[in-house]
């Protein structure tokens, strides 16, 4: 537990070391580019505050990319004027260039607080519920047709041997008159049957 605190102590004192330092860099560049007064410390507070909401949008958010380009932009104001201050700059004499930047620096600090803190709320919960209750509720379900029957098979017809016999004798004659075998509507014709004996009779020859 001891352990743990100390890591955590540790980390905070890292972090209110490196946030004073910060502070004070654009505090210096803020004023060396003509804010003075209070308006040289509200710099890097409008600068911390938008890391602040952009690190929030990192962690709860759902826009991860606008999270990261605020990000990106205030990271690069803090290191930016880190750098600066570091003798790169003389800051007696400030170029057009950065004053010009510090001055517009508060709209774009507006722009991205506001985006990043009154994003689009999402679909109330109780908006499911009415939609669900406005949905038209499913067909019933029919019950299971039951399979049709089969058809049963026609009983079989008993042809006598004695028509047998005769109808062979009208087949040989059909035969020896026309040159081809006998058919089944014809056989049936020359001997009067309905037409399944037709058909019996048929299976015999």
């Amino acid at each position: 537990m001891r352990a743990q605190l100390a890591r955590i102590d540790a980390v905070l004192v890292q972090a209110l070391i490196a946030a004073a330092l910060s502070f004070a860099h654009l505090h210096d560049v803020a004023s060396a580019a003509g804010q003075d007064g209070w308006k040289a410390w509200a710099y890097p507070v409008s600068v911390d505050l938008l890391l602040v909401a952009a690190w929030r949008r990192l962690r709860t958010g759902d826009a991860k990319a606008a999270g990261w380009c605020w990000f990106v932009i205030a990271l690069t104001a803090s290191l930016g004027a880190n750098v600066a201050t570091a003798g790169l700059l003389d800051l007696d004499q400030v170029p057009a260039w950065l004053r010009i930047l510090v001055a517009g620096w508060p709209a774009v600090a507006f722009l991205g607080g506001t985006l990043l803190a009154h994003s689009a709320p999402g679909p109330a919960p109780h908006e499911d519920t009415e939609d669900q209750e406005d949905a038209p509720d499913p067909a019933p379900e029919l019950p299971a047709q039951p399979a049709p029957e089969p058809t049963p098979a026609p009983p079989a017809v008993t042809v006598p041997a004695a028509l047998v016999e005769h109808a062979r004798k009208v087949a040989a004659e059909h035969h020896a008159r026309t040159g081809t075998a006998i058919d089944t509507p014809t056989l049936r014709a020359r001997l009067g049957v309905p037409a399944p004996m037709a058909d019996a009779i048929a299976a015999h020859l």
